[in-house]
C-alpha cells in the first residue's frame, strides 16, 4: 500500500470510480487476443481490461498528445522542425505481480488508438549481465537485483531512442536458457510510445549521472501484498515445473521432477533469499516516484489506482 506520506501526492481512486474514467473508450480487445497476451497463471479477464485498462490507455493517450503539442509548441518558437519523439513509459514492480502481463495489454490496446500506431516493448531482463559476468563477479545469486543490470547499456538505449535514432537494438533475454541470447537483439524502429518493463526501471540510488527514469515520460508501479505475491510467485513456480521447466533446454531442469512439496519449499526459499530481498530492499522503496500506482488484491483484481498529483 502507499504509505501515508506519499496520499497527499496521489489522486485516489477505487476500481469504480477510476473505471468511470473510461468514458466512451471502446474495448478493442476480444478474448482470444486475451489469452495470447496473460502470463503463466494470470486471471486477469475481459472485465479488468474494461474496468482498469481503458480508462488508463485514454489518460495515456490524451498524456501522449499533450507532450506531441508541447513539443511542436517549442519548434515553432525556435523556428525549427518538430522532431519525432517517442513517448516511453515505464512499468515497475515486483516478480510475479503481472507486469509482463500488463505491459502487453497497454501495448495491444494503445496501439490500436489511431494517433500512435506503433507501439514497442522491450523488457529489462535483455539488460542482464550475461551468466559468465554474475558468475565472475560472485552475483550469479543476485540475479535481478541493481548491481545484476547492465545500466549504463540500458541508458544508452533510452537515449538513442529519445533521440530519434532510426534504429536501436537492444539484447535479447532466453527465460528458458536463463542467460543472454548471444548474438541476438531486438531493433526499435522509431516507436510513437515505447514500454519498458522491469523490476528496477525506477531507482535511482546510484552514483551515476542519469537513471533510467531520466527518460520516462510516464511510469506505472503494480503494488499488492508481499504476502500476496509470495504466493502468486510460488503458483507460478509449480506451474512451470509442468511447462518450461520440461524444456531439455532450459536451465532449471533439475525442478521438473520436484514433487509438489518440494517444488514449493524450494520455491519459498527462493522467495526469501533472492526475491523477497530484492522486492524490500530495492524495488518497494521506488513505489513513491511512479506516475501511477495499481493496488492489486489477493486474485489479481486491482482494487485502488493512485494517480500523481500534476
Amino acid at each position: 500500500m502507499i504509505d501515508a506520506i506519499d496520499v497527499e501526492r496521489y489522486l485516489r481512486f477505487d476500481r469504480s470510480n477510476w473505471a468511470e474514467l473510461r468514458a466512451q473508450t471502446p474495448l478493442t480487445l476480444h478474448e482470444k487476443d486475451l489469452e495470447a497476451l496473460r502470463g503463466i497463471n494470470d486471471r486477469i479477464d475481459l472485465e479488468e481490461v474494461v474496468a482498469i485498462y481503458l480508462p488508463l490507455t485514454r489518460l495515456l493517450n490524451l498524456y501522449v498528445s499533450a507532450t506531441q503539442n508541447l513539443h511542436r509548441v517549442a519548434a515553432t518558437f525556435l523556428g525549427t522542425i518538430s522532431p519525432k519523439m517517442p513517448y516511453v513509459i515505464g512499468i515497475a514492480g515486483s516478480v510475479a505481480v503481472g507486469k509482463s502481463t500488463s505491459a502487453r495489454i497497454l501495448q495491444a490496446l494503445l496501439t490500436r488508438w489511431p494517433e500512435h500506431p506503433r507501439v514497442e516493448l522491450i523488457t529489462t531482463d535483455g539488460f542482464l549481465y550475461p551468466n559468465a559476468v554474475l558468475e565472475s563477479r560472485g552475483i550469479m545469486n543476485r540475479k535481478g537485483f541493481p548491481e545484476s543490470y547492465d545500466t549504463k547499456r540500458l541508458v544508452q538505449f533510452l537515449r538513442e531512442i529519445k533521440a530519434g535514432m532510426p534504429d536501436v537494438s537492444a539484447p535479447v533475454y532466453s527465460h528458458v536458457e536463463y542467460d543472454i541470447v548471444k548474438g541476438d537483439s531486438q531493433v526499435v524502429h522509431q516507436p510513437d510510445i515505447l514500454i519498458v518493463e522491469g523490476l528496477n526501471v525506477l531507482q535511482v540510488g546510484s552514483d551515476a549521472m542519469e537513471f533510467v527514469s531520466d527518460y520516462f515520460d510516464f511510469s506505472i508501479y503494480i503494488d499488492a501484498v508481499e504476502s500476496d505475491i509470495e504466493n502468486w510467485y510460488i503458483e507460478r513456480f509449480l506451474a512451470l515445473r509442468k511447462t518450461i521447466f520440461n524444456d531439455p533446454a532450459s536451465f532449471f531442469t533439475h525442478f521438473a521432477h520436484l514433487t509438489d512439496e518440494q517444488a514449493i519449499e524450494v520455491a519459498r526459499g527462493i522467495w526469501r533469499e533472492i526475491n523477497g530481498k530484492n522486492l524490500s530492499d530495492n524495488i518497494a522503496p521506488t513505489r513513491a516516484r511512479a506516475s501511477l500506482v495499481m493496488q492489486k488484491d489477493a486474485n489479481h483484481r486491482v482494487t485502488e489506482v493512485h494517480l500523481r498529483k500534476l
